[in-house]
């Protein structure tokens, strides 16, 4: 175990999530449904944009 401490991102949760679910719902939409793309995209992507360092404080 490391000694620094694990960085989150709060925004980067929020826009992964948008930007998740929009994607999903576009990319849904040639399949012919979009809320189940939607969902999954919008918790992948929220997830990864979530463990993204947001920097120097």
């Amino acid at each position: 175990m490391s000694s620094k401490p694990i960085h989150r991102n709060g925004r980067g949760l929020f826009v992964g999530l948008l930007l998740g679910a929009v994607l999903g719902a576009v990319l849904g939409g040639f399949f012919g449904n979009r809320l189940i793309p939607a969902l999954i995209g919008a918790a992948v992507l929220g997830a990864a944009m979530y463990r993204i360092n947001p920097g120097g404080k």
